[in-house]
């Protein structure tokens, strides 16, 4: 596991389930293309991944945690949370992908009224749409567009982190660029928990 890139690539897989290939090289800019596949390999060898090739119409391999892969979940979101101070202060010239956002944002929001009726947040921040909601009382991120959403936030990745984790609050994050489409008024039924 000390490999380098090995803990992205599990948090690409964490992040978005069976990943194509060219889904793993999107993920992560700046690697290269046999570094990926060597490190693909071994962690299908050590059982942390496995492949398997998928039926038309998507006709190439996948690639997915294994259960044991898994397990390793509650060190990615550690490390999410100590980097996520990182990523909301990143250079704009750093590579940045929207889902990136998701394990800090799943470790740190809660659901402040899980009996409720549950709740969607689009947010676009740059290469792709991704989704908070709120679901049998948890908050759950996924990559891509949300149905029916009840808020739209689109702006810069460092300004929208920085308002859902309680670091800005709306006004603030208007004037830094932050535009909104719904009710803002959702953004109450999530709370940062407190950084470690």
């Amino acid at each position: 596991m000390g490999g380098r890139w090995t803990f992205l690539i599990v948090r690409e897989l964490l992040i978005r389930g069976a990943c194509r290939y060219t889904d793993l090289r999107k993920g992560l800019p700046t690697i290269a293309t046999n570094l990926l596949a060597d490190r693909l390999r071994e962690l299908e060898e050590a059982g942390i991944v496995q492949s398997e090739f998928a039926p038309p119409p998507v006709a190439t391999t996948l690639f997915r945690l294994t259960s044991r892969g898994q397990e390793l979940e509650p060190i990615l979101l550690q490390l999410g949370s100590w980097g996520a101070p990182l990523l909301a202060k990143a250079a704009k010239s750093d590579a940045f992908c929207s889902h990136w956002m998701s394990l800090p944002l799943k470790l740190r929001l809660k659901d402040q009224a899980p009996d409720r009726p549950p709740i969607r947040i689009e947010l676009r921040t740059g290469d792709e749409p991704l989704t908070i909601e709120t679901r049998d009382g948890e908050v759950h991120t996924r990559p891509g567009a949300a149905r029916d959403p009840d808020l739209v936030l689109s702006g810069a990745p460092q300004v929208v982190l920085g308002l859902l984790l309680g670091k800005l609050n709306f006004s603030a994050a208007r004037s830094a660029g932050l535009r909104h489409k719904g009710r803002p008024k959702v953004l109450a039924r999530f709370r940062p928990t407190t950084s470690a």
